[in-house]
This record gives structure tokens, sequence and C-alpha cells, in this order.
């Protein structure tokens, strides 16, 4: 969705706006940017067009709240009606708005007698946490979620099987009333049902008019190596149940690792740390490293290794996710300086500074001394 601007900055509000603020937000720039007011001017086109495709979403409490948990990637799969094509386009944009433009400037966009029924359910997520080495290799798990889902009784239908909804009698069934005011059309929820259009008099036993049922569903997941903390694994049809024969939302599982004791990741590679004593550094030495999946690996260290010397073990790090080959094993040795020396290996250390001509006890030297050498 690389490009497409944050609907809140679009529509000029905040991301705590009520749905008033939104509409009246909206209403602001339809009527500085509709087309009828600015004829041939392409960048009023677009600005009209992203306007509504922004109040599309931000309109609409469910999918703002899918907005809000997932950007724009919420809405990845299917596109939005605004940005979906030339300006021929707009009566099928217009639907749903109808509200807004009726009375601006006559009639703008089809009007529907009745309103689509077909009620898709939520998108529903999920947090899951794995261990480190299940991230790295990849897991076959299953998990466990509460969901509503559409009540096999009624079908999601909502009212007792034999029986039928009713449109509304306020509003015609269009879930909207209206009145004018001067230039403008202002519309509002009807109050007797609620938006639906319709009423609901012999409601479904089991799931009491609702049209779902409080279940919890058992899902085998998948989870591929490589997977990062803040991962997302979409899930399609398996969100809360529809109604009225609308289809089910998505799931969305957002994976969180453990933390590992002894390694560490970033991006694609492994780090790790292991000590050497001060002889093994200075002779030289192979080493065994561990590795996530049980192996150790033979590590050969040169003789005068310094401490924090890191080295690289290729493709024993994590494997990419979206991509063949994996990262590197970084090894870093840390040098040990004994604490607990017996007075006999006291004296061979200070024989062997006396050797190499280093001097064990070096006098302090004066604040002149310092100043002095510091130009030499």
């Amino acid at each position: 969705m690389a490009g497409k601007r944050d609907y809140y900055e679009v529509l000029g509000i905040s991301r705590s706006a009520s749905q008033d603020e939104i509409k009246k937000a909206y209403r602001k720039l339809a009527v500085q940017y509709h087309p009828d007011r600015n004829p041939d001017n392409k960048e009023a086109e677009d600005k009209f067009k992203e306007a509504t495709e922004a109040y599309e979403v931000l309109g609409d409490p469910q999918k703002k709240g899918q907005y809000d948990q997932f950007g724009h990637d919420a809405f990845a799969g299917g596109g939005m009606g605004a940005g979906a094509g030339g300006f021929g386009g707009f009566s099928d944009i217009f639907e749903g708005f109808e509200d807004l433009f009726e009375g601006f400037f006559g009639s703008s966009g089809r009007r529907t007698s009745t309103r689509t029924r077909r009620h898709r359910g939520s998108d529903l997520r999920f947090d899951l946490e794995i261990n480190f080495e299940d991230a790295v290799y990849g897991k076959d798990t299953v998990i466990e979620i509460p969901r509503d889902e559409a009540c096999e009784t009624c079908k999601g239908e909502r009212v007792k099987p034999g029986t039928k909804t009713e449109t509304c009698s306020v509003c015609g069934g269009s879930g909207q009333v209206s009145r004018s005011q001067g230039f403008f059309s202002f519309s509002s929820t009807c109050h007797q049902c609620r938006g639906s259009g319709i009423i609901i008099t012999h409601p479904c036993g089991t799931c009491k008019g609702r049209g779902t049922v409080k279940k919890r569903r058992t899902l085998s997941i998948k989870i591929r190596p490589g997977v990062e903390t803040g991962t997302k694994i979409k899930i399609t049809g398996e969100g809360e149940g529809g109604t009225f024969g609308g289809e089910s939302g998505d799931l969305y599982i957002v994976i969180h690792i453990r933390r590992h004791e002894f390694f560490e990741r970033h991006d694609n590679n492994l780090y790790c740390e292991i000590p050497l004593t001060i002889v093994q550094a200075a002779l030289g030495t192979e080493i065994l490293v561990p590795t996530l999946n049980s192996k150790k690996i033979k590590l050969k260290v040169p003789s005068g290794t310094q401490t924090d010397k890191i080295f690289r073990v290729r493709g024993n790090g994590v494997p990419f996710l979206h991509g063949h080959g994996q990262g590197d094993l970084h090894v870093k040795v840390v040098i040990e300086t004994p604490v607990d020396l017996t007075p006999k290996q006291k004296e061979l250390l200070e024989e062997f500074a006396r050797i190499r001509g280093e001097e064990v006890n070096p006098r302090p030297k004066s604040l002149y001394e310092k100043i002095k050498n510091s130009f030499n």
C-alpha cells in the first residue's frame, strides 16, 4: 500500500474523532472538491476520490476498527471503491453516501430503496507466543479461539425458521431517515431499526436474533521458518461469522517470540558469546559451539585472539522467510581473567611477565611525566 496517505490525514481529523466529526469533515471536503463544482479539474477529482475512500472506511465503525489495528493492510486483498478506477466509476462509490450528496447538487450517485442486508463478520486478532527455536525452524501448532459463528438454526438470518423479517416502516428499509435544511440534506440512523432497515418480530430462539452464537474454534496453524515478532499470519474466513448470508471475517495471528537464554537474533543472523581462557586465546584452540538444533560446530580459534573477536559461521542462522537460504551464526569470544590464582600460579605469571619485559608493579607516573609523554 505504498504511497497511500493516512485516512485520518486525508480528512484532517484526529484518530479519536467521533463518527459525527468524521462525517462533518468528509461533508466539507465533498462539497469543496465535488466534480460538479470543479469540472475538468483532475486535482479536485483525485482529492474527492481520496476523501470518499477515507470516509468509506472511517465512516464504518467496523472498517475503522480494522484500519486502526492493521492500517491499509486490512484492505489489501479487496481494494477500495474510490481508488478503483476512473471518473466513470463514481456511481459505485456514491452508493452508501447518498445522504451526503442528496441536496448538495440536486442528485449524485444512485439512490437505492433498500439497503444490502448481507453483513460481513468482523476480523479477529490472536496473539500467539512461540519459542525462539520454533521461530527459526518453523512449527505446526494448534490454537483455540473464541468467536461468533453463524447460527446453525437460522443460518445467520436472525429470524425463527419459517418466518421472515419485515421492512422498517419508519425508514422504508433504507436504515436512514433524512431531513432537509436549506441547501443540505442531512441523514441519521433510523431509531426504530437502528440502521438495519428491517424489523424482526420472530427472532431465532437459538441466537436470540443476533444471527451468531459464541463458540470456540480449534485451528491447526503452520508457522513458517524465519518468522519474527510482529509477523502476521492471515487466515481468510476464520474471523467472526456474518449475518444474512454475509461472509465471515478474517483471522490475523500476530507472532510473539520468547527470548533465548544463549542466542540473540538480529534480522536473519544469530549471535552468541563463548568464554575463552587466557591460555586458549594466547596459544589458540578449537572450541565446540552449540547450535539451536542441539548439534555442535567446531570453531578454530587462532593464537593471539583478542577478547570480543567475532567469528562468522556461514549458513547457521535463521532461514529467510520469503526466499531461499539463511543467515549466519556470529560467535563472539570473551576472554575471562582468572580471579582465584594460587601463589604458585601468581609466581609463574610474574615470571612470564619478567621474561616478556613487562612491569608487574610499575611505579605511578607523575602528572608532569604524563603530560611530557603525551607530546612525544
